[in-house]
C-alpha cells in the first residue's frame, strides 16, 4: 500500500485582530477522503505535533464540503486529526507523496520551518511527488531558504492577491503569497476567475489554488502516484530531520 504524508500547520493567530486561522478543514478532509477512497494510507503531521487549529471560518455552514460532514462520522479520521506526530518523527524512505493543506496558518509556521523545507527537498530528489493547496504552498518558501532559487521559474497554483483581498484578510497576514512567491522567481498561474478551481503541475510539483482545488489536486497527486516507480520507496535515501526550531 502506497502511503502519503500530509503535513499541516500548527499556527492559530493572526495579526491586526482577535480572529484565528489554522487548517482550513476543507483542504484536510477532501484530500484526506480522496486518497482514503483510493486505497492510500495517509499520516498526519504538523510542526508541533497533536490536535491543528481548525480555521473557525471553515466550519461556517456556508464552507462546509461533504467532506467534512463524513469527517465528523469518522471516529478514527478525528483521532488522528487530533493525534497528529511531529516533523522531526518522519522517514522519507516510508512515504510515497508529500501534501500540505492550507489555511492562512502556514504562512506563519511551514513557510519557515527548516524540517519541512527538508521533506520537500527530499521527497522531490527522490523522485517523490510533493502537493499543496491554497496557502499550503507557503511552505514552499521554506524549501527557498536552504536552496535559494529553488522557486525561480517553478509553476505554481496559490490562494491570489484578488482572493486574499475579498476574503478580507489582506491586512491580517505577514504577507501575501502570491507576491512573496513571484518575488522569489516563482511563475503564479492561477484562475482569472476568484475561487474558482485550478490546478498546476510542474514536474513533481503539484499545486492548487483555493479550497475548491483542494480535492482536484489530491486526484492529481494521485494520478502522479500511478506514474511513480513501484520500487522508488526502495530508493531513497534514509534521512533523519533535526529538532524544529520554528517558534510561534
Amino acid at each position: 500500500m502506497k502511503k502519503i504524508l500530509m503535513v499541516m500547520t500548527s499556527h492559530r493567530d493572526m495579526q491586526n485582530t482577535d480572529d484565528k486561522t489554522g487548517v482550513w478543514l476543507g483542504e484536510f478532509t477532501d484530500p484526506y477522503y480522496e486518497f482514503i477512497d483510493a486505497g492510500y494510507q495517509v499520516d498526519l503531521f504538523s510542526p508541533k505535533g497533536g490536535r491543528p487549529p481548525v480555521d473557525p471560518m471553515s466550519e461556517l455552514t456556508e464552507n462546509i464540503t461533504g467532506s467534512n460532514r463524513r469527517y465528523q462520522d469518522d471516529e478514527n479520521a478525528k483521532n488522528a486529526f487530533s493525534h497528529t506526530s511531529t516533523l522531526n518523527q518522519i522517514r522519507v524512505e516510508d512515504y510515497d507523496a508529500l501534501f500540505y493543506p492550507g489555511g492562512h496558518g502556514p504562512l506563519w509556521d511551514l513557510a519557515v520551518d527548516n524540517n519541512s523545507g527538508i521533506l520537500i527537498h527530499d521527497f522531490l530528489d527522490a523522485g517523490k511527488p510533493v502537493a499543496a493547496v491554497c496557502h499550503g504552498p507557503a511552505a514552499l518558501l521554506g524549501a527557498e531558504n536552504i536552496r535559494p532559487d529553488f522557486l525561480k521559474g517553478k509553476r505554481i497554483s496559490a490562494f491570489s492577491n484578488t482572493e486574499e483581498t475579498l476574503v478580507g484578510r489582506g491586512n491580517h497576514v505577514p504577507y501575501l503569497l502570491q507576491t512573496k512567491l513571484e518575488t522569489l522567481g516563482a511563475e503564479i498561474k492561477n484562475s482569472l476567475v476568484p475561487f474558482l478551481s485550478h490546478v498546476e503541475i510542474d514536474g513533481l510539483l503539484i499545486t492548487g489554488q483555493n479550497p475548491l482545488s483542494a480535492g482536484p489536486v489530491a486526484k492529481a497527486l494521485i494520478e502522479k502516484l500511478a506514474e511513480v516507480p513501484q520500487n522508488q520507496s526502495a530508493q531513497a535515501p534514509e534521512t533523519v530531520l533535526p529538532e524544529s526550531s520554528t517558534e510561534n
